[in-house]
């Protein structure tokens, strides 16, 4: 049966309902006493005044008959009002008696009034019972529909979205038409085959994008090849030491951009973690360079390096000082502290077997970050809340606590005295 069907049935039913309720509500019951029954009773009694204690009832009528002093003379049946106040109370029919021209008692004929209430409010039980009754086995009968046609192809919906939102995107949802979600179904199923060749298309497009990146390759290294080119030149030309290293720097800054280009064609735009980072043991003394390198405003005062072999992947190393330079500079823009210090902290991961740390701390006058914002500023795309005016992507911290972990060593982050305190941590081997 289909779900009109049910409405409808339902629909009329409840008609039917308040109709017969109405019915029974102005439906007047008559509960005068049969006037023919009762002059027969009277007369009865009267005819038979003289010899009442064997006086017999001729109607259907239950009565008390009463002397004048208020005596009971006769009863049809025990229960009955035996006095006029009682009569009163249940408002039963009271009449005199008269034999020879004389009232001689009264006559109290019981009032059965309630009795025709109590069927009319039996037949009104049966009707809404039976009605009741009805009612339920046609919501059974479309509540079984309902989970039929609604809750079973709306649960096999929702599996399948659940693994269109795992990615399958291959098992087909089964159409069935019959029920109401029907159109819907094949409209899923339609989905499903367009996110499939949506896929596919996406698949293709970094494709593209990763040939286009190929492609390219040539054309980004040409101008680094030509700025190296004319930095050498520009050191033979000159006698100037000071204008000789600054040439240099060019030169260090545009071999790590074509090694950064490498590794970008190398890693074809693929995650973080595809980068390589191949670490060696390299002398404390090459991290000044490193240092003054990130440093190309000359803003940090360098303390004196311990003399050790400390484990690290210089291409990588300048990349972590130059993005926390760099953060000074656009953050803070400071003066800076440079620290560096033997280590030996228990609480410094040791991946492999060696003696100790050294600890490179980098410290501006900047104010720092709010304490509880330290922690997460090594997240991709995570920024302190005082700077958010200062234009930044968030991954700086991020990168350089990567390649740190690659290394061994560890990129911890704190408030100290006057700034925001970085510190590098490299093993020694």
């Amino acid at each position: 049966m289909k779900k009109r069907s049910f409405l409808a049935s339902l629909a009329i039913l409840f008609a039917v309902q308040i109709t017969v309720l109405l019915v029974f509500s102005f439906q007047k019951i008559d509960t005068a006493q049969d006037t023919v029954s009762v002059n027969e009773a009277v007369h009865s009694v009267q005819n038979d005044w003289d010899i009442i204690g064997r006086h017999k009832n001729l109607t259907d009528l239950d009565y008390v008959v009463l002397d004048q002093e208020g005596r009971v003379c006769h009863r049809t049946k025990p229960g009955l009002s035996e006095t006029l106040h009682a009569a009163v109370l249940h408002r039963d029919t009271i009449l005199d008696l008269e034999s020879n021209g004389r009232t001689v008692g009264k006559i109290i004929i019981y009032n059965n009034s309630h009795i025709y209430y109590q069927n009319h409010q039996q037949k009104v039980i049966l009707f809404l019972s039976a009605a009741l009754t009805v009612q339920a086995v046609i919501c059974i009968l479309y509540f079984t529909y309902f989970s039929y046609t609604i809750l079973g192809p709306f649960e096999k919906l929702k599996g399948f979205a659940e693994r269109i939102a795992l990615g399958n995107l291959d098992i087909p949802l089964e159409m069935d038409k019959r029920n109401l979600f029907g159109a819907f179904t094949e409209a899923f199923d339609i989905m499903r085959t367009e996110l499939k060749k949506a896929r596919a298309a996406e698949a293709k497009a970094n494709e593209s994008k990763k040939e286009l990146v190929a492609n390219l390759s040539h054309d980004i290294k040409t101008p680094i090849a030509s700025i190296k080119a004319v930095s050498e030149v520009g050191i033979q030309l000159t006698d100037n030491e000071n204008i000789q290293n600054k040439y240099k720097q060019i030169i260090q800054k545009t071999d790590e951009i074509n090694t950064l280009i490498t590794n970008l064609f190398t890693a074809a735009l693929e995650e973080l973690s595809h980068l390589n980072v191949t670490p060696e043991a390299v002398e404390s003394h090459e991290l000044k360079a490193l240092l003054e390198n990130s440093d190309y405003l000359s803003r940090a005062r360098i303390s004196n390096i311990p003399d050790c072999l400390i484990y690290a992947d210089r291409l990588r190393l300048q990349q972590v000082f130059d993005n926390i330079f760099a953060n000074s500079y656009k953050y803070a823009d400071t003066s800076i502290d440079v620290t560096i210090s033997a280590d030996s902290s228990s609480d410094v991961p040791r991946d492999y077997a060696c003696a100790q740390y050294i600890a490179i701390c980098i410290e501006d006058y900047g104010g720092g970050a709010a304490d509880e914002e330290l922690p997460l500023l090594k997240e991709k795309f995570r920024r302190g809340s005082n700077i958010k005016n200062i234009e930044g992507a968030g991954l700086g911290l991020y990168i350089s606590d990567y390649f740190m972990k690659e290394m061994h060593g560890r990129l911890m982050i704190e408030n100290g005295q006057n700034g925001l305190r970085v510190t590098v941590i490299l093993a020694v081997v």
